[in-house]
């Protein structure tokens, strides 16, 4: 099964970022993947990056999605959609999993805020399990996969191939770019991510932005550990790789006893 990763930069506006995501869900669709995976907050684009704020209303994300809909549905594809949305009034930092005939499986919401995020989201509280042409996945958003090893395995534990992360980190505006992929130097992340699959024996597919000042690449990691394909730093495009289902055993989630754990 193809696993596509979008890095694309950050979208100026909704409409923006709805013709980003055209553009790189046709790419993945004809290069025979499955299914596609933006990175965190992708519409109408993370808080603060300049679009403008009625692009935050429920009414404009709502358009914007039935559109997101729309173009899986022309290209057969499944995809990983990170937006804000509103649940019971309430907006959220989440992901849909749209099908391949633009029809909503269902989301996922971002349950561990990172501090700075307490006035921008209300957290969720609860875990989605996903399915897709046989693969079996979970999502994990940005912080709560890098800082919350459990968001992983509570989905690698019942039996999941892969966990999706889509996150975002790295700055246009000021920052150290990382040169090399998994440099000691780096910041922790893509050791994170190195760590969330060889601790739970899954695929890990992390998905960020490309920026110029950018944390962490994209990047898909085996079971065993080993890095499959990335993104190069601040490059935009689009990583297909190719993947073994078998491969995911889950041996280590599997073995887990949750009654040993007291909170």
């Amino acid at each position: 099964m193809k696993i596509a990763l979008a890095s694309p930069p950050f979208p100026g506006s909704l409409q923006e970022g709805l013709t980003i995501l055209e553009t790189y869900v046709t790419d993945a669709a004809g290069r025979g993947a499955a299914i596609v995976c933006f990175p965190e907050s992708f519409l109408p684009g993370y808080p603060g990056m300049g679009y403008p704020s009625s692009d935050r209303k429920p009414e404009a994300l709502q358009t914007a999605l039935a559109q997101a809909q729309s173009v899986a549905q022309r290209n057969k594809i499944a995809m990983v959609l990170p937006m804000d949305g509103y649940v019971d009034g309430c907006l959220m930092n989440l992901a849909y999993v749209i099908d391949a005939d633009g029809g909503v499986q269902g989301w996922q919401t971002k349950n561990q805020l990172d501090p700075s995020e307490d006035a921008l989201w209300r957290p969720g509280t609860e875990r989605q399990l996903f399915e897709v042409r046989g693969l079996k996945f979970g999502i994990t958003i940005c912080h709560e996969g890098f800082r919350y090893p459990e968001s992983v395995r509570w989905a690698a534990y019942r039996g999941v191939h892969l966990v999706f992360h889509p996150h975002y980190n790295g700055s246009n505006l000021e920052g150290r770019a990382c040169t090399t992929f998994l440099a000691k130097e780096n910041p922790y992340y893509e050791k994170a991510m190195m760590m969330r699959a060889l601790e739970n024996g899954i695929f890990f597919a992390s998905v960020n932005y490309a920026s110029k000042y950018q944390e962490s690449a994209s990047a898909l990691f085996a079971p065993d550990g080993h890095c499959l394909g990335h993104q190069q730093y601040g490059v935009e495009g689009l990583r297909v790789i190719d993947i073994d289902l078998a491969e995911a055993t889950g041996i280590y989630a599997s073995r887990f006893k949750p009654e040993l754990l007291q909170y």
